[in-house]
């Protein structure tokens, strides 16, 4: 199984462009992708708060299913149920369920409410995915659990520490989903079992899930998820920095490559299985941070690291089969470039992004600031009293006049593609923390010049 991650709590892309991926997805080695669904999915009645006004219909929830089962790809939903939950208690509704009141990332597990909610929101996600076999709870990243009262209390009452707190939690979910939906498995992330004895851990069997290893690779974990009965599935492509918008070539096939490593060392591990690998792409790090790397940008990426796993290692054939379905002529992955228009669905927002991080913040700072007729003769004083000698601003202006020019037309370009893509909310915001912070500057430059 290699399942390749959509995370929707970011730049969640339209209906139709997964309708133009999902073939490329499956021509690359994918067997199935892992929806974090987050604030897109379209809950009903008492949940329809956590809706997001971009969310998807139900009738784009069951088009994303019937495009996955054409192109053979399993979907697996993820329903985060412990940390990271982030757009359910940052409603007034659900504060209460808070394990830190002033903090939304984690659910309280004390509280009765807290795994009721769960249920419902379990169930609306599973009734619209009956197709699946699998269904992620998400479970990483429990930030404070343990800090709040009633854990302190708990702790206290039943000599417990958080390790064991946390397997209380997750066996209750565990349990509901066996109970209610037979025949469905369940995956999980494993830092936080990293943080619990081997003790706790075989103590606490919870044979009903498979767990998702983190990239730092080590036969640790693995061997930690023997004692606790659940079934490894190597996990997530490591992340880099909450702002960063190029994905670093090499540096995720070496990850790639450590997981074939450690896949083939498993059989001395026996009795343990390898199912699959999910090869995440982290659209923001959690619902407050900015957005990240955009899909159209990964999809170079992806089809190294998938075809990487098709073939063993990245071989000739590996890289000749991934420049056929991109497009490109060539790739660097030191330099994290391709070469070549490319044919991919995105490849236009793929080059596009690549002017922005190369050359716009670059460009506007040359004209800016090293330009010395600008500063000598256009100062922020100048411009603030709004005096100047023409003959002096002349000699700089139908320059930066030009590059404002070049500018403005390349965004508008850029604006367009975006939007085919993404909703107004991801073009918003991905021009505003990306393109405004340095086109102002110059967009203000020519509005007093002018």
């Amino acid at each position: 199984m290699k399942l390749v991650h959509l995370d929707l709590k970011g730049a969640a892309p339209r209906v139709s462009y997964l309708e133009q991926v999902f073939p490329l997805l499956s021509q690359l080695g994918a067997s199935g992708i892992l929806v974090e669904y987050e604030d897109m999915f379209p809950f009903k009645g008492e949940l329809e708060i956590l809706k997001s006004p971009y969310a998807y219909s139900e009738e784009d929830i069951e088009r994303i299913q019937q495009l996955a089962e054409l192109h053979k790809l399993e979907v697996v939903p993820l329903v985060q149920t412990f940390g990271h939950v982030e757009f359910i208690l940052k409603h007034e509704k659900y504060q209460h369920l808070r394990e830190v009141e002033r903090f939304p990332n984690s659910f309280n597990p004390h509280i009765p409410d807290t795994l009721d909610l769960l249920k419902s929101i379990l169930s609306q996600v599973i009734e619209k995915h009956r197709r699946s076999t699998w269904i992620h709870i998400g479970a990483d990243e429990v930030f404070h659990l343990g800090e709040g009262m009633d854990s302190k209390n708990w702790m206290s009452r039943n000599k417990g520490d958080t390790g064991t707190m946390y397997l209380k939690h997750i066996k209750e979910v565990l349990g509901f989903i066996t109970t209610q939906y037979t025949g469905l498995r369940a995956l999980m992330w494993d830092d936080m079992l990293r943080k619990i004895s081997v003790g706790a851990l075989q103590g606490e069997r919870m044979g009903t899930a498979a767990v998702a290893l983190e990239a730092r690779v080590s036969a640790a974990p693995v061997r930690m998820a023997a004692l606790a009965g659940v079934v490894p599935v190597p996990g997530r492509s490591p992340c880099l920095g909450p702002a960063r918008t190029w994905p670093p070539l090499s540096y995720h096939l070496k990850n790639h490559l450590s997981w074939l490593k450690v896949m083939q060392a498993l059989p001395q591990l026996a009795p343990l299985r390898f199912q699959g690998i999910v090869l995440t792409g982290w659209q923001r790090y959690d619902h407050y941070s900015v957005l990240c790397e955009l899909l159209p940008v990964g999809i170079p990426s992806l089809a190294v690291c998938l075809q990487t796993l098709v073939n063993g290692g990245f071989t000739e054939e590996a890289k000749r089969k991934v420049l056929d379905a991109l497009g490109f002529q060539s790739m660097q992955l030191e330099q994290s470039t391709c070469e070549g228009r490319g044919s991919f669905p995105g490849a236009e927002i793929y080059h596009m992004v690549e002017q922005v991080n190369g050359h716009l913040k670059e460009s506007i700072l040359k004209a800016l600031e090293e330009e010395s007729a600008v500063k000598g003769w256009f100062s922020p004083y100048h411009r603030k009293h709004q005096f100047g000698n023409p003959r002096n601003m002349e000699s700089f202006g139908s320059k930066v006049l030009k590059l404002h020019e070049d500018w403005e037309g390349f965004v508008r370009d850029l604006r367009a593609h975006l939007e085919r893509v993404y909703f107004p909310d991801t073009v918003e915001e991905w021009m505003e923390e990306n393109v405004n912070p340095y086109l102002d500057q110059l967009r203000d430059l020519v509005r007093d010049y002018q």
